[in-house]
């Protein structure tokens, strides 16, 4: 069935999500409640069951974590999910499963913070998500979708990086983006990598894999190196991998940017309030474009230094206080102005907001 003969059906984003990860093949899943991702969970509960899954709602966020850790040592397609604090509790976990070279795949769906803050939709954890939330150094590939078909589809894109690379894969959203319902098309377009991982016996197909070892050599899955020089050799190993990621894996999206004179960067749910901004700017005859990232890391450095380089100034619009703004300012290079407007603690930017902020900032 193409894309176009495929039938939509009114999902959440939440379940968009789980939906995609069966899809993609995924075969395990351990988790722990918390809003504003709990439909998440209840839906992999389900169809976990239903497709031969094995579903596992842990004791705690860490033993979630850790379970995703050894099935993903033992082969399978593994995920879990949580929200902004629940997160931070796998933070370890997350170290571990790089320095084992492990896929996974985690889903955070940001609530308001710090602490336990409150169910409220925020972007609080682009820190943690971008820079590696725990010890080491390491990365994951960040994901940030704006919608529910998007999430879909990157969930799905998850999978197959996180297999590819040997990593983890984190896909960023947010309470609007878990609890909003949208049509959505259950079939996959271009951000399909290929079919062949897409299957429950994906298992048999990794060779580094603990899957027993009565007819092979046996396989050893560790991130403790204690001979001399050999974990700095590991480090090296996982760099030039992470080096690979950042030349082929950067996406964003591009609007109105040609004849731009302030460019709006915004990512997530908070992309699309800044495209009605843009459009009601433009009917105002402000000369608006924006740019969003859909990779968080790699990030796409480039595109906003090759903009920046044609002296486009830019407007980083964040629910947060100043977070991605940081790598904006690093891709400018000092060319072009940059400024920021962020809400934190379930604050919300409006777009009459920042069209207030174009009208009266500086850049104007």
């Amino acid at each position: 069935m193409s894309n176009k003969d495929s039938k939509k059906v009114l999902m959440s984003g939440n379940e968009a999500i789980g939906e995609a990860a069966i899809q993609a093949g995924c075969t395990f899943y351990a988790g722990y409640p918390i809003t504003p991702q709990n439909e998440l969970t209840a839906y992999m509960s389900k169809r976990m069951f239903e497709t031969g899954g094995t579903f596992i709602q842990a004791e705690s966020e860490l033993a979630a974590i850790n379970m995703v850790f050894g099935a993903s040592a033992a082969g399978v397609r593994a995920m879990t999910s949580s929200s902004s604090p629940g997160i931070s509790l796998k933070q370890e976990g997350i170290s571990y499963l790089v320095g084992c070279e492990l896929p996974a795949v985690i889903v955070n769906m940001m609530r308001a913070g710090p602490g336990l803050g409150n169910i409220t939709p925020a972007q609080g954890d682009y820190f943690q998500a971008t820079r590696g939330g725990g010890h080491g150094d390491y990365r994951t590939i960040v994901l940030a979708p704006n919608s529910v078909q998007e999430a879909f589809e990157l969930q799905m894109l998850a999978f197959d990086l996180a297999d590819k690379y040997r990593n983890p894969v984190l896909l960023l959203g947010d309470g609007i983006l878990g609890q909003m319902m949208e049509p959505l098309r259950l079939s996959v377009n271009g951000y399909r990598l290929s079919a062949e991982h897409r299957t429950p016996n994906t298992e048999h197909r990794k060779k580094w894999a603990l899957t027993g070892c009565k007819d092979r050599e046996p396989n050893l899955i560790r991130s403790l190196l204690l001979k001399e020089g050999v974990l700095e050799e590991h480090n090296k190993k996982l760099q030039k991998k992470f080096a690979d990621v950042e030349k082929k894996e950067i996406r964003y999206e591009e609007r109105n940017t040609e004849d731009a004179e302030i460019i709006l960067v915004a990512y997530g749910t908070m992309s699309r309030i800044c495209q009605g901004a843009m459009e009601k700017a433009r009917r105002e005859g402000i000369r608006v474009g924006l740019i969003r990232p859909i990779t968080l890391w790699p990030f796409p450095y480039q595109i906003i230094n090759k903009l920046a380089d044609l002296k486009k100034k830019f407007l980083v619009i964040e629910m947060n206080y100043g977070q991605m703004v940081e790598d904006v300012r690093l891709a400018v290079e000092g060319k072009s102005k940059v400024e920021f407007y962020g809400r934190g603690g379930g604050g919300i930017p409006s777009e009459e907001e920042i069209l207030t902020e174009l009208l009266h900032s500086s850049l104007s």
